[in-house]
């Protein structure tokens, strides 16, 4: 009789506990549907940071390299280009950001959090508040960005034109007289692919 109710004891503890993980998995599941937006989000920005890089260098590159009657239209082409890479690459990083997910972010709020723990971030995200200070989050960023630029362009961009004029003076001494410019100065550098986030 005592073995029987031993048994009995350990099956439903194990049935209890396994009742448990499912839950708290689900809970998991639930959280990251939420925050799916945001992962997106994050992958894209890390998709699209190399050509960003790649666009500021080349506008560089436009301004001190190319003829004034060809920017545009060479800026144009560039752009396109770019346009070309973020359209390949920006929804193959996101899919593969959502599929990573469950392993990693998924991986570490189980290991982190408590069942109460995750009902509670749960109801933390899908509150309405919490919703409307997300949605205010970009005005939010652009009033400060706005004011603080409008405050401190006068001081920082004397700073800028110097460095500037540093980089070029170091790179026409840099440069022999009878050689043409080199790579380097004149075409900008490629950034480093999100290879890693991609990668399956």
């Amino acid at each position: 009789m005592k073995k029987w109710m031993m048994v009995s004891f350990l099956v439903l503890a194990a049935g209890v506990q396994a009742q448990t993980a499912s839950t708290k998995k689900d809970l998991v599941a639930k959280v990251l549907l939420l925050q799916q937006p945001a992962i997106e989000q994050a992958a894209q920005a890390l998709a699209e940071r190399p050509a960003l890089q790649m666009l500021q260098q080349a506008g560089m590159a436009l301004q001190s390299q190319v003829p004034a009657d060809k920017r545009e239209a060479v800026a144009k082409e560039i752009q396109a280009e770019a346009k070309k890479y973020a359209d390949e690459a920006v929804p193959m990083v996101r899919e593969r950001a959502v599929k990573l997910a469950p392993s990693t972010v998924g991986a570490l709020l189980e290991e982190k959090f408590s069942e109460d723990e995750l009902k509670q971030l749960i109801a933390i995200i899908e509150s309405p508040v919490n919703r409307k200070f997300l949605q205010l989050g970009g005005e939010m960023q652009n009033a400060l960005i706005d004011k603080l630029v409008a405050e401190t362009q006068s001081a920082v961009e004397p700073k800028v034109k110097a460095l500037e004029q540093a980089i070029g003076k170091r790179l026409a001494q840099a440069i022999p007289a009878s050689a043409s410019p080199a790579p380097a100065a004149t075409a900008p550098k490629a950034a480093k692919p999100p290879a890693k986030a991609a990668s399956k």
